[in-house]
């Protein structure tokens, strides 16, 4: 069932708890969150990301995201993240996406506004929704290379004028969190968390860097006013560990099917997003 990324929120504001947001930048990927959401009826966020285009063109793997998304029988947002172009993010609402997101974390603010209100106004066009990113996480979404290097944690006055300047339906914030594997423990600062919300009046907030948070800091974030919670490397790592476990397990001398391969990793991969998504329901 094809929603909004404003109408999949919502039902994460009513019940007081996230929805996990995980990218599939291939089939395997795509099928291993479906039977996730659909073995624990919860709604989901499907993402492409545009630093994932190298790994499959969004015009091969968009189209089948929503056609699948409105297959399903839990609530899908299908949603582009870190759009970095607006070009990008038109071509990903032309097919049919309910949600983008522009990332102007690095621009200047004052540009930054410009262009998250230009997407705003184009996405409303088409009914669907717009999140944009204020800080930085010190990393981008690929997990390599940096913005900059340096983390710049959200000012909550400067959220609330942002919110009132674009409109924009959910806030990515920087608490504290970093794209990629982590290399020492998170510490995130929650007050960031409950300054938006207060400030903004209850804009939806948005995790980045999502993999690799403990449980419980899960849940400290979920209470404090995060909605939406992106997860992709841990998953991503599950299914690499699952496919070196295959491999180990045959016999000298037997042939190694690619299809098998696939199978173990989408299989590992599926109960690694059940995991995250049963945490981000509070379950």
């Amino acid at each position: 069932m094809l929603i909004t990324l404003k109408e999949i929120l919502k039902i994460a504001e009513e019940n007081k708890i996230a929805i996990g947001a995980f990218n599939s930048p291939n089939l395997e990927s795509l099928e291993a969150i479906f039977k996730a959401a659909e073995e624990l009826n919860l709604p989901v966020i499907l993402q492409a990301a545009q630093a994932h285009e190298e790994l499959i063109p969004l015009g091969i793997i968009g189209p089948i995201m929503v056609q699948k998304a409105r297959e399903v029988k839990v609530p899908v947002c299908v949603h582009l993240d870190h759009g970095e172009t607006l070009e990008y993010l038109e071509r990903a609402l032309w097919m049919g996406f309910t949600s983008i997101m522009f990332d102007g974390s690095l621009l200047p603010y004052e540009e930054n506004v410009k262009n998250t209100l230009k997407a705003v106004n184009m996405a409303r066009e088409f009914g669907a929704s717009v999140e944009a990113e204020l800080g930085s996480m010190g990393k981008r979404e690929s997990g390599s290379g940096d913005g900059g290097g340096l983390k710049i944690y959200t000012d909550p006055l400067q959220a609330k004028e942002f919110v009132l300047q674009t409109g924009i339906d959910a806030l990515a914030c920087s608490f504290g969190t970093t794209h990629g594997i982590y290399l020492t423990e998170p510490k995130l600062d929650f007050r960031i968390v409950e300054g938006v919300r207060k400030e903004t009046g209850g804009i939806p907030v948005v995790m980045h860097g999502g993999s690799g948070v403990s449980d419980e800091d899960f849940r400290l974030a979920i209470k404090a006013g995060v909605r939406k919670i992106n997860y992709f490397t841990y998953m991503d790592k599950a299914g690499g560990t699952a496919a070196i476990e295959y491999i180990k397990k045959i016999e000298e001398g037997r042939p190694i099917f690619f299809t098998e391969i696939i199978k173990a990793t989408t299989k590992e991969m599926k109960e690694n997003v059940k995991k995250a998504m049963s945490v981000f329901a509070m379950r």
